[in-house]
């Protein structure tokens, strides 16, 4: 049982590129039977090992965006400390229910905009926006999907980054299921290269959550890390393989209904 939760965390992961450790958090709760301290400490080290050895995989591709991972995940790391320290000072039931909330809302958007406007999930970053009926993204791409800097943009990405560290230290999730509708409303990039990026973002910012509880806490149960962490590779690997062969529109659809289940398990903790 302890390695099919581990199953589950890497697939839905591997398949939306988010999910890990708020799926995580609930079953480690509802099925181990762990202290909500605990299931947020263990869930960060294994969504972190997850994350870390997809975006290995993904390396040698081109669905990357360095320079946005790189910003997204600095201001993370820097603000997710400043999250852990105001989750102390509130009320455990009002966190799950203001978690609850934000994850219902997001999947509701994210769905509606996968029915809608299916193109949207598709344009990749050498797209001319000009000849889209859309609005203009706040980042740009050059025609050979190079990022071209801008301070609004900049700005843009270093505002998310804090927003997502100060929710993983707040409710001690991964940020992946922030930053993928985010990297989506900044940049002209497809659901894949979203989900390719935001791996590399929840490694570093999930491995900087799950030092902070090593610092802080008591003791750690490393065999049930480890075990859980190997399905997570194998849920990761799973949920890739299927990522590949679903369309963008469909994928979207998929991450959302995994985050509307998210928020339901949240409520019935």
């Amino acid at each position: 049982m302890t390695f099919l939760l581990g199953v589950v965390i890497g697939s839905v992961l591997g398949l939306t590129g988010a999910g890990g450790s708020v799926f995580a958090v609930p079953l480690l709760i509802l099925i181990l039977k762990l202290p909500i301290v605990d299931a947020i400490g263990v869930s960060l080290g294994v969504v972190a090992v997850s994350a870390l050895y997809g975006s290995i995989r993904n390396f040698r591709g081109n669905s990357i965006l360095w320079v946005q991972a790189t910003l997204l995940g600095i201001s993370g790391v820097i603000c997710a400390p400043a999250g852990r320290l105001l989750g102390a000072q509130l009320h455990e039931s009002l966190l799950l229910v203001g978690f609850s909330v934000l994850a219902f809302i997001i999947a509701l958007r994210m769905f509606w905009q996968a029915k809608v406007s299916p193109e949207a999930s598709a344009i990749t970053r050498s797209s001319n926006l000009r000849q889209q009926n859309q609005s203009a993204p706040i980042c740009r791409m050059s025609p050979t999907g190079q990022f071209q800097w801008g301070l609004r943009c900049v700005g843009g990405l270093l505002l998310s980054g804090s927003l997502v560290g100060l929710l993983t230290g707040l409710f001690g999730v991964g940020g992946g299921f922030l930053i993928v509708p985010l990297l989506i409303y900044l940049n002209q990039v497809s659901f894949q290269q979203a989900i390719a990026t935001s791996l590399v973002i929840i490694a570093v910012v999930s491995s900087s959550g799950f030092a902070s509880y090593l610092f802080s806490a008591a003791e750690l149960n490393y065999s049930l890390l480890c075990i859980i962490a190997a399905g997570g590779i194998f849920g990761m690997l799973l949920g890739q393989m299927i990522a590949q062969k679903v369309s963008g529109p469909k994928l979207q659809q998929v991450f959302a209904i995994c985050l509307a289940s998210i928020a339901g398990l949240m409520i019935f903790i």
